[in-house]
């Protein structure tokens, strides 16, 4: 019997200490009862307070298993998040230039959530060039919003990510809010919509947020939700993964993406 469940294809980093990456994307994307099939693109050495090193998969095994499970599936979301090299930039351009009808959701990871930079220059630049215009959705927080474009204003980062093809753009500041008590993510997109969305700030950092909202998204995505209302059910989700997280290190806090399973 064929399943029912929607697919969504992810291309992001391995995270051994298991707060971020791949395994981030598969427990969200099973909360949304889809189906996860994923490539990854980078190996990492990693734990909950930093990445230490990565390790670039090779391209043409990226490119290769894409395509292999695109020639089998009928994958309903692409999710993108750390990339890890220009090579797999380039094989991911690859694959969204194949296959256009498929919504990209994208979290452009550019550092670890310990600081650690995980792009350069020539990345970024092919970023801008072959993957933003490919890009439904896109979730950077307010620093790789200014990475991407070179600018200081959220406003005029947003049109700038715009004006390079994206649909909509959600930053994200929890990390840079100056209110003590509230973080704000701002929603901005067609014919000048904008929302800002207010979350209680809660008391730790996290491994694996950003992951957790963008493999909400696309989740959401795939079920059928319009993006307005799967950007705001993936903020509900993503701050109730945040409000039950749990320590597994000396770092930071660990998303509970399967807390729906607790009775």
């Amino acid at each position: 019997m064929k399943s029912n469940f929607p697919i969504v294809l992810s291309f992001s980093g391995h995270d051994p200490s298991g707060g971020a990456g791949i395994q981030a994307d598969i427990e969200t994307l099973i909360s949304h009862h889809c189906h996860s099939v994923s490539v990854i693109t980078a190996l990492t050495e990693q734990n909950t307070s930093n990445i230490q090193h990565l390790i670039p998969q090779n391209s043409a095994d990226i490119l290769a298993q894409a395509q292999t499970i695109l020639e089998d599936m009928q994958v309903n979301v692409i999710k993108i998040g750390l990339i890890g090299s220009e090579a797999a930039a380039s094989a991911i351009h690859t694959i969204l230039e194949s296959h256009p009808d498929i919504p990209v959701i994208f979290d452009p990871v550019l550092a670890a959530g310990g600081g650690k930079m995980v792009t350069n220059a020539p990345l970024i630049d092919l970023i801008n060039q072959k993957l933003l215009p490919h890009t439904h959705i896109l979730t950077p927080n307010f620093k790789e919003a200014r990475l991407l474009t070179g600018l200081t204003s959220m406003k005029d980062c947003a049109n700038a990510l715009l004006n390079k093809g994206c649909d909509y753009i959600l930053i994200t500041n929890a990390d840079e809010s100056i209110e003590p008590l509230r973080v704000s993510n701002t929603l901005y997109g067609p014919d000048e919509i904008l929302l800002t969305y207010h979350w209680d700030k809660l008391p730790y950092q996290y491994h694996g947020s950003g992951c957790t909202l963008t493999s909400s998204i696309s989740g959401l995505i795939a079920q059928g939700l319009d993006p307005l209302a799967a950007i705001d059910e993936a903020q509900h989700f993503t701050w109730n993964t945040l409000e039950k997280a749990y320590k597994t290190g000396k770092g930071q806090h660990n998303p509970k993406r399967l807390f729906w399973m607790e009775s």
